[in-house]
């Protein structure tokens, strides 16, 4: 099963600069709405760990940038759950221009589990491993 959320992005002029072209520094932000829609919808929340004692820093996040989103664009990211054993949480991003279809960015993303003394957990914190077995994660 494919876990995915896409959410269409509202392109504020304050995030535009004098070209009129989005600031790179912007990029992140898409990506955390994207990840705070994802959470929302299977329930996979910043405060769902907060209540579970842990925390889910990230430590990996790159971009990629294929061409300019410009003030009054109305583009799409679309976020992707990818599957892993180890005791983190992955995510592949694509913005996207619906007029067209043409890409705009990618990206990923890496988040670990750390303890709320602030330690790394290397093992997947129980609330998780029910997590991916409720939305069958490993199952073809």
């Amino acid at each position: 099963m494919v876990l995915k959320a896409t959410k269409v992005l509202d392109i504020r002029f304050s995030e535009v600069d004098s070209m009129n072209v989005v600031w790179h520094g912007s990029y992140p932000l898409y990506f955390e709405d994207a990840r705070e829609l994802f959470g929302a919808k299977y329930n996979l929340t910043y405060m769902g760990f907060f209540r579970h004692g842990y925390f889910a820093p990230l430590v990996e996040l790159s971009f990629q940038y294929r061409k300019p989103i410009r003030y009054g664009m109305h583009p799409c990211i679309d976020i992707i759950y990818r599957p892993t054993e180890a005791a983190k949480i992955v995510f592949d991003y694509t913005i996207y221009d619906p007029a067209d279809n043409s890409v705009i960015a990618t990206g990923h993303s890496v988040q670990v589990f750390m303890d709320s003394d602030y330690q790394l957990v290397l093992y997947s914190p129980p609330f998780y491993d029910e997590w991916r077995k409720r939305w069958k994660v490993f199952e073809e």
